[in-house]
């Protein structure tokens, strides 16, 4: 996450100075702080004054910045901006040594350090600390990621005039070293990670202390996850640190700091007491870079595919009676209505039509117009709006976003999805934090659907609120909130809430009692033991005398080449024919080309004179991947929540419509007896993936209630015989 980052097609032909790289990561309950060295070197044979772009997380709080350069060592200490830049550039004109590290105008993800005066063949090494809040997964890991795709690069300072863009490195010229240490207040289950690590090493009997180091060789050439998990994932805890020795009583660091990790559970008659129903809006992005691949594995989806299967599960999730809408944006945006409409059969298909459709064809990424577009749409009275954003880059008005999505904050929540590697953690993290909402990122081999089920869930989840916090603490001590106040409470979503201890505090090993009151007078008692301690899908722009194109003649797909004077034989191999087809080539031959940068359709007219030759290739195309099973499934699902009994269903079952249809207990119904079968399947094929489908089945399950049929016993039976399986009908919840 240190790493510096510049346009590299920029700066392809300029040497890299960074040699290396250590990250020491401590990890402390939920929190991370993570101290990282970087070496530098300047190859050049002249002085330079270069600037760094280090791209941080945007939730990440800096504490610590130096740097040294030979014997020379400068420590950080905050300053007005301006102020800062002005001593900076008085120390660089009188020869000084000076280092500059401020935030980004454009983006709060991103650090640029400007250093003055590095001689020829002499030495940097930079040193940042920071602190942050580990992620929640799915599975309740805990997860922290350093991106390959922020490689460093670096130019003349006069050079970089904006937020660089990410970009992924073939070519990776420094080393890399990372340990982990972490200690918890609970047991350490195991950590995991997308490269390879050195074996866990626990360094106390209760498990609660492990290190662990990278293996070393690693090519950096993938981001580095690691999931951290603990055996209590919700157990509400509390740690508190200890003030620093050397600090003032009485002063910020000079008195005991605590956090406590909230993960609440409400009656299930409250729960049901605030069940209302919701509008859904999601926001997808359609730019070009999402025609790209979600990883570089073997069978690895394009983004823009992934995102497709993900909006049918949602689609098919969603509640009756609810609102929604769907917009796809780029360079420009569109909407699927030109309002929310009601979920129905006829809607839902509808919408699924035209999500089958969706390419990413539309350019460029601007998110600020149809977040305003969707804002500017009236709220429907007792239905809260829950807007879902997929993207997978990164904008230059990232705060103008930021600050719109604050401004509703009481209109809806926000639930932001980061795909692909290089996401802006600014954009992601921000709006999600802004709207209330959760930040989920997509990289490697992660599926998307089971985190964006995770946000639904929460999504669907009333939320808890006018909540206020008392403390009950020895006389002569006082609790000082740190965190803002916290607006809402979900089931079964951490909340963390920071405070400091002033006064005497006696015994650092004591018991906290932490009193939460809600206007639903309830009180949710903690009693804790205190402890120490982020050709291609567009087309190349057309080259002369070059142009190629799709026609599609009698069913045919060819591809066609029209050449000026350059022999085919560089191109195509011999023995091709050519073909005439001067009646179906006119005075003027029309090209279909992609979208414009602006996102508009543009056509390019080529005079027959141009020609020399025209040759037409019979090009195969690769036939569409079979869908998963379980999507198979999820999309002939009814919005009401059944299936009908028919040969689609039967193939996902590995059956034919009349061994299905024999199978049917006289006295059940068709769509009864297929909805039944399709609940056992789940259960008996697919509960690994439970976290997808659950609300598929719960709606289904619903749906059978509803109908009130008989013999759902026998029914149950004959399912099992069928699929082979031995699912209860408890199980089924029906």
């Amino acid at each position: 996450n240190f790493v510096c980052c510049l346009r590299v097609e920029m700066f392809v032909f300029l040497s890299v100075p960074l040699k290396s790289i250590s990250v020491q990561l401590h990890v402390r309950d939920h929190v991370a702080s993570v101290h990282s060295s970087l070496q530098y070197v300047n190859e050049e044979d002249r002085p330079l004054e270069a600037m760094f772009v280090f791209p941080l997380p945007a939730d990440a709080a800096i504490c610590h910045f130096s740097a040294k350069i030979g014997e020379q060592e400068i420590v950080a200490e905050v300053q007005d901006k301006e102020s800062a830049r002005d001593q900076y550039d008085d120390a660089v004109s009188s020869g000084q040594q000076a280092f500059l590290l401020e935030e980004s105008d454009e983006s709060s993800d991103v650090f640029r350090l400007s250093v003055g005066c590095l001689s020829p063949g002499q030495n940097a090494s930079i040193t940042i600390v920071y602190v942050i809040e580990l992620s929640i997964q799915v599975d309740h890991a805990l997860r922290f990621c350093l991106p390959a795709v922020l490689n460093p690069r670096y130019t003349p300072a006069a050079s970089a005039a904006s937020v660089p863009e990410v970009s992924s490195a073939c070519v990776i010229p420094y080393t890399l070293s990372l340990s982990v240490d972490v200690r918890s207040s609970d047991r350490i289950s195991r950590l995991e990670s997308s490269c390879p690590l050195d074996p866990l090493e626990f360094l106390d009997a209760q498990h609660t202390h492990a290190m662990v180091n990278l293996s070393a060789g690693h090519r950096f050439d993938k981001d580095v996850e690691l999931l951290l998990y603990y055996e209590n994932t919700h157990r509400s805890t509390a740690v508190v640190e200890a003030g620093a020795a050397a600090a003032q009583s009485g002063s910020l660091m000079g008195d005991p700091a605590l956090m406590i990790s909230l993960y609440p559970e409400f009656p299930a008659e409250v729960m049901s007491s605030l069940a209302s129903q919701r509008e859904f809006v999601f926001l997808v992005d359609r730019s070009g870079s999402m025609s790209w691949k979600m990883h570089h594995g073997k069978g690895a989806q394009k983004r823009i595919e992934s995102a497709r299967d993900t909006l049918l599960l949602l689609l098919k999730s969603l509640p009756m009676g609810c609102y929604f809408n769907i917009y796809g944006f780029g360079s420009c945006f569109e909407c699927f209505f030109p309002q929310s409409v009601v979920y129905s059969e006829v809607t839902m298909e509808e919408a699924l039509r035209r999500v089958k459709s969706m390419s990413a064809d539309m350019g460029g990424t601007e998110i600020l117009q149809p977040l305003k577009h969707i804002y500017s749409q009236p709220c429907y009275p007792d239905h809260p709006r829950q807007l879902f954003v997929f993207t997978d880059g990164e904008v230059w008005n990232t705060k103008e976003v930021l600050d719109l999505v604050k401004s509703q904050t009481f209109s809806h929540r926000c639930f932001s999805f980061g795909i692909g590697e290089g996401a802006s953690t600014a954009l992601v993290t921000g709006m999600a934090r802004e709207g209330s909402g959760h930040a989920q990122f997509i990289t490697g081999t992660d599926r998307m659907q089971p985190k964006v089920m995770q946000s639904l869930r929460f999504a669907l989840q009333p939320a808890v609120d006018d909540i206020s916090v008392d403390w009950t603490v020895p006389e002569g001590v006082m609790v000082d909130m740190l965190s803002p106040p916290i607006s809402a409470l979900f089931q079964g979503q951490r909340a963390l809430i920071y405070a400091q201890i002033k006064g005497q505090v006696k015994a650092v090993n004591g018991l906290i009692i932490s009193s939460l009151q809600t206007k639903y007078n309830m009180s949710i008692i903690l009693c804790v033991s205190v402890i120490k301690k982020n050709c291609c899908a567009a087309w190349q722009p057309l080259l002369t005398p070059i142009l190629c194109f799709i026609l599609n003649c009698c069913n045919t797909c060819f591809t066609v080449f029209c050449i000026n004077a350059d022999p085919l034989s560089e191109l195509i191999s011999d023995g091709i024919p050519n073909l005439a087809i001067t009646s179906l080539v006119r005075n003027l031959i029309t090209v279909p080309a992609p979208r414009s940068a602006d996102g508009t359709a543009s056509t390019h007219l080529l005079n027959r004179s141009m020609i020399t030759s025209i040759y037409l290739l019979p090009c195969t195309l690769e036939p569409e991947p079979r869908m998963d099973p379980l999507l198979r499934l999820v999309s002939l699902q009814k919005a009401a929540g059944c299936w009908e009994l028919n040969a689609a269903l039967a193939d996902v079952f590995g059956k034919t419509e009349d061994e299905v249809t024999n199978h049917r207990p006289a006295q059940v119904d068709g769509s009864v007896w297929a909805t039944v079968l399709a609940l056992i399947w789940l259960r008996a094929y697919k509960l690994d993936q439970r976290v997808e489908w659950q609300f598929v089945a719960m709606k289904a399950a619903s749906w059978v209630r509803s109908q009130k049929p008989d013999g759902l016993s026998q029914c149950v039976c004959e399912g099992n015989m069928l699929l082979g399986s031995q699912v209860t009908e408890d199980a089924l919840g029906i």
